[in-house]
C-alpha cells in the first residue's frame, strides 16, 4: 500500500475514532495540527509520512478522556498502523512520538526521555494549536466541558506543578494561561515553530489585559 492510500486511510480511522470528541480535542483540531505540521516541515529534515501519521494519530485517546490513562493512545495508533502493513521501524518512531508529544510530560523529571526532528515538528504544530485566538477558545471550551469557573482572583496560577498536579487540576481556566499557555512561545523547538508562537502569543496577552479590564469594570 503507498503512503498516499495509508495516510487517506488514516485520516477516515481518526474521522471516525473521534466523531463525539470534545470541540477542542476534535477532528479539526487533528486537521489543524497535520495542516501546521506539513507547514513546518517545508524547512525541516524530516520523514514527512513520520510526521503526517504522528500529527493524525497523536490524540486518537487523549489521556484526559480516559480517566489519565496514556496507554491507550499509542496502543490504537500501533494496531490501526500495523492493519495498513506500515513498517515497524516507522509505527514505532509514531507511537515515540504520541508517548513524548505531550506538555504534561515534561513536568515529570523521571520521564524517559525520547527525541527526533519529527517530534520537534509535530510537538510544535500541537503547541501552536494550544495559543493564540484559536488556543483562547479551546481552552474556554474544555473549561466548560469540565464545568470550571472562568476566573476567581483569590485562587493563583501554581507555577511549580508536578505531572500529578497538573492532571489532576480543577483550577479556573484564567491560570491555564499562566500554567501551559504563555510558557509554550519559549518551548518551540524549530523556527516556523518559534515565528508562529511569538505571534499568537501576542495575542493571547492582549486578550488577558481586556479580560482583566472588563472583570474590573474598567472598560
Amino acid at each position: 500500500m503507498n503512503q498516499e492510500k495509508i495516510i487517506d486511510n488514516t485520516i477516515s480511522f481518526v474521522k471516525n475514532e473521534l466523531e463525539n470528541a470534545e470541540g477542542g480535542h476534535d477532528w479539526f483540531h487533528i486537521e489543524r495540527v497535520f495542516k501546521n505540521s506539513l507547514l513546518i516541515s517545508k524547512k525541516e529534515n524530516v520523514d514527512v509520512f513520520v510526521v503526517s501519521l504522528a500529527a493524525l494519530l497523536h490524540d486518537i485517546a487523549d489521556p484526559k478522556f480516559y480517566n489519565g490513562n496514556e496507554t491507550i493512545g499509542p496502543k490504537l495508533a500501533g494496531e490501526f498502523l500495523k492493519r495498513q502493513n506500515v513498517d515497524s521501524s516507522i509505527i514505532n518512531h509514531v507511537i515515540n512520538i504520541i508517548k513524548h508529544i505531550s506538555y504534561k510530560n515534561s513536568l515529570d523529571k523521571n520521564a524517559t526521555k525520547f527525541t527526533s526532528k519529527e517530534l520537534e515538528v509535530v510537538q510544535d504544530a500541537d503547541r501552536i494549536d494550544a495559543i493564540g485566538a484559536i488556543g483562547i477558545a479551546r481552552c474556554f471550551n474544555y473549561g466548560g466541558f469540565k464545568n470550571r469557573v472562568l476566573y476567581n482572583p483569590e485562587i493563583a496560577p501554581n507555577l511549580q506543578m508536578t505531572k500529578e498536579e497538573y492532571k489532576k487540576s480543577t483550577a479556573p481556566t484564567i491560570n491555564h494561561f499562566y500554567e501551559k499557555l504563555l510558557l509554550l512561545k519559549d518551548k518551540m523547538n524549530t523556527k516556523t515553530g518559534k515565528k508562529i508562537a511569538s505571534e499568537r502569543h501576542i495575542y493571547m496577552k492582549g486578550f488577558l489585559n481586556q479580560f482583566y479590564d472588563e472583570w474590573n469594570g474598567i472598560k
